[in-house]
């Protein structure tokens, strides 16, 4: 962990300072190691980004697990693909257990609680070893200003993580941030990182944009007790059954799932 900040710190400073609101391609080994823990959420329709907190668990925006009918997706149909790079990754596993925030509703008319509860957690098949891939803690504090950092995919560099060394939280209203960062289709479920010292943790993930006055913003959720709630929660339903066995319960029946997002991104 320790050393893992140390690279990516190096690599920030490293950064000329025109960078500081571009978009830089994780294109090298040696660029993309340290961000290795983020990668690609898929299915057979599209895709969002997610970042591995836990070796079983990924972090990512609620309205990636559903369809654009607000169909509610199954596990099945997910999988995280970490460092995704060019058709090659470091770790990959199918999603097994998604947990979304009881407040989140992707109908629902509310936006700002809308933006403020699209978090999901997603526990995959079997963990991914830390010696493989090292995961990012959650920022214990709320974060309400301040610069950050953020790595994500997008329409126009599906195949490719990007980096954008500098961006900022313009303000955080009941639980929505607001940023300048540069976000797009695909971009959402992104990690929104903070940097203290040699913590590098994550303050947010990428929900969406809005337009502020003609100026398009980054929409974002604040995630600190959020993420202690889904964790809860993944607690209190249980671990899922093995592969291939049916839980059955009294006065329910299985429904089927939908397609994910539109090729091209959220």
């Amino acid at each position: 962990m320790f050393l893992r900040s140390a690279l990516i710190i190096a690599m920030l400073a490293a950064l000329p300072a025109w960078a500081e609101t571009a978009l830089i391609g994780l294109n090298r080994v040696e660029q993309a190691s340290p961000w290795k823990a983020v990668g690609r959420l898929d299915s057979s329709a599209g895709y969002c980004t997610g970042t591995l907190i836990a070796p079983d668990l990924v972090l990512s925006a609620a309205h990636c697990t559903f369809d654009k009918q607000g169909t509610r997706l199954p596990a099945s149909d997910l999988t995280f693909r970490a460092g995704f790079r060019n058709g090659r990754v470091e770790a990959e596993r199918k999603v097994v257990q998604i947990v979304r925030p009881e407040a989140y509703d992707y109908k629902g008319e509310n936006w700002v609680t809308k933006v403020a509860n699209d978090a999901v957690l997603l526990r995959l098949s079997t963990p991914i070893a830390t010696h493989v891939i090292s995961p990012f803690l959650v920022e214990p504090r709320p974060l309400n200003s301040g610069e950050v950092s953020v790595v994500s995919y997008g329409r126009g560099r599906d195949n490719l993580p990007s980096l954008q060394r500098t961006c900022t939280v313009l303000q955080n209203y009941r639980g929505m941030m607001l940023m300048d960062c540069n976000t797009t289709f695909g971009s959402s479920g992104a990690p929104v990182f903070r940097r203290d010292g040699i913590k590098i943790r994550i303050a947010s993930v990428v929900s969406g944009s809005v337009s502020v006055d003609g100026t398009r913003r980054t929409t974002g959720v604040a995630l600190p007790e959020l993420v202690k709630t889904l964790k809860a929660k993944m607690i209190a339903e249980g671990a899922p059954p093995p592969a291939g066995i049916k839980r059955i319960e009294a006065g329910t029946r299985s429904v089927g799932g939908a397609k994910f997002i539109r090729s091209g991104g959220s």
